[in-house]
């Protein structure tokens, strides 16, 4: 078992600057990838970001290639989403995740533990 809090979101303009931050407990941190997805009201949730367990490997929507930059700290627990040159459209509910396992898949139901999701919006 793993809880899982997420923190950092807020309002911010276009083109400005958030950093997400997620914070684990329960089963030790290194041993498994997270994943950051994000949901807009009435719509599917959606893949934005993995890294694997030690966070020499990341992976990115398109949508958020060279914006968004997902990293990890093992001795804190912690897994963060920096998220530059935002734009109207990331505005949903981000939420970090995982499966406690080695693998990171890019489909949300393959995930079994969430956060509670941090609000972002970004105002034009």
């Amino acid at each position: 078992q793993v809880q899982l809090v997420e923190s950092g979101g807020g309002l911010v303009q276009a083109g400005g600057s958030l950093r997400l931050s997620c914070a684990a407990s329960g089963r030790t941190f290194s041993t498994y990838a997270m994943g950051w997805f994000r949901q807009v009201p009435g719509k599917e949730r959606e893949f934005v970001a993995t890294i694997s367990r030690s966070g020499g490997i990341t992976y990115y929507a398109e949508s958020v290639k060279g914006r968004f930059t997902i990293s990890r700290d093992n001795a804190r627990s912690m897994v963060y989403l920096q998220m530059n040159s935002l734009k109207p459209e990331d505005t949903a509910v981000y939420y970090c995740a995982t499966r406690l396992v080695v693998a990171a898949t890019t489909t949300p139901s393959d995930y079994a533990y969430w956060g509670q999701g941090t609000q972002v919006t970004v105002s034009s």
